[in-house]
């Protein structure tokens, strides 16, 4: 049998085929599905090969950012004078994103096969995956899963008799959100606090243990076994030519039928909503949507036609995220969700940076102060200093993931908070 994502199947089942299926964990069930035959065809091509492949495939990284994963790889030093290391993000802590979840759950194997694939490509000899500290029930599936691959000889020493070695640890979080960002996690896998760092040196250059280090997203190293087997041009039949590819979706909110759901890039996003998840629920009108996880900025009702690429949600003004739809409908009182949002991410904030540690901390107390009608005029202007205070200021990003839901809710439901204000200057 070929490999579980051949040719004939229809779109929307390439990740997710297997979802559902708990005997899809076990080792000998994945073999016949065809699985580890990638990684068998890995270890006999040069890494210059894999990431080549990879490369023109197409893939971008599904944790967010959407880079090329092949040109990611290409980073790394191509004559090793030391140890190189591959960390897999399972750090899934964005509200509203749930799709790597499915993956750990129900195709381990998989995941550590794309694993050890993309270390063989970057000329890894140790993988971590680092794991939500919350997904306890998920990390015992992998666990058991990576057992299995041991005792077949995947992981380990003279893998496949390649002559190759290359370790696998599972390592789980302590809860931090900001252990998602690729150096906070790096600190936070070899005991530090998990406290991003300014770049340069990336990761590429000083990652784990000061070694050459490529991070990549579950959902992306996932991608990586049917991609070698197949074929780049196979991979780019779904998707786009920027966005190439199926992605998982994981839609939230006031839906008829939300879910997670795999789809090719470049439909609209009013497709999504609307047939895949069947509309907003008891039939009530759709007031807005956070397209890519809370920390992407809100489109309202008319800006759902926009295509769910990488390119198209920015045309749109926001982005794809983790592609984690948040939809809220006609009754949703927006400054109360704005508020909860910026009140998760000011708990979140690691307090490296002054204006993160303070302005996610003023942002929430002026919306918790709105919300309870005791606002001003004043304070929609000062919340917009805030968000140009937060912006591209900070170590990391996590100020702007407050900004970009914020400024958005400002400028197109201003009338919400004015209403909220009652007048008072």
């Amino acid at each position: 049998m070929g490999y579980p994502y051949s040719h004939d199947l229809e779109v929307g089942t390439i990740l997710s085929r297997h979802f559902g299926d708990e005997s899809a964990r076990r080792l000998n069930v994945w073999q016949e599905y065809g699985g580890y035959a990638a990684l068998a065809k890995a270890v006999g091509m040069d890494a210059t090969q894999i990431t080549g492949i990879v490369k023109d495939s197409g893939l971008r990284g599904r944790g967010g950012a959407g880079f090329p994963t092949g040109l990611k790889w290409s980073f790394m030093p191509q004559e090793p004078t030391g140890p190189h290391y591959l960390c897999c993000n399972a750090d899934e802590s964005e509200p509203g994103a749930f799709k790597d979840r499915e993956i750990l759950r129900w195709v381990p194997h998989l995941l550590i096969e794309g694993c050890l694939i993309a270390a063989r490509a970057i000329r890894a000899e140790h993988v971590y995956i680092y794991v939500r500290g919350e997904y306890f029930p998920y990390t015992r599936i992998l666990n058991d899963a990576v057992v299995e691959a041991y005792e077949a000889g995947f992981i380990g020493p003279d893998i496949l008799g390649s002559g190759w070695d290359c370790e696998l640890t599972v390592h789980i979080g302590a809860g931090a959100y900001i252990a998602g960002e690729e150096t906070g996690l790096m600190s936070s896998l070899v005991g530090g606090r998990a406290e991003p760092r300014v770049k340069p040196p990336f990761p590429a250059q000083s990652g784990v243990f000061g070694r050459p280090t490529t991070v990549n997203n579950v959902e992306t190293l996932a991608a990586v076994p049917m991609i070698l087997s197949e074929g780049s041009a196979w991979y780019r039949q779904w998707g786009t030519e920027r966005s190439p590819g199926t992605k998982l979706w994981c839609c939230s909110g006031h839906l008829e039928r939300p879910g997670t759901y795999e789809l090719p890039l470049g439909i609209p996003l009013r497709d999504i909503i609307y047939d895949v998840c069947g509309g907003i629920r008891n039939g009530k009108k759709l007031k807005a949507v956070i397209p890519g996880g809370s920390s992407t900025a809100l489109l309202t009702a008319s800006e759902l036609d926009c295509a769910s690429t990488y390119e198209g949600m920015q045309e749109a003004g926001s982005s794809l995220g983790t592609a984690s739809p948040i939809v809220m409908d006609e009754d949703t009182n927006i400054v109360r969700a704005i508020r909860r949002t910026a009140e998760f991410y000011a708990h979140e904030s690691c307090g490296q940076c002054v204006q993160c540690r303070e302005g996610t901390a003023w942002v929430a107390k002026i919306l918790h102060r709105i919300e309870m009608g005791d606002g001003r005029l004043a304070d929609i202007d000062t919340l917009y200093d805030l968000c140009e205070q937060l912006t591209g200021r900070t170590i990391c990003v996590l100020a702007d993931s407050v900004v970009f839901p914020l400024r958005s809710s400002l400028d197109k439901f201003r009338a919400d908070y004015e209403a909220l204000i009652g007048g008072r200057a």
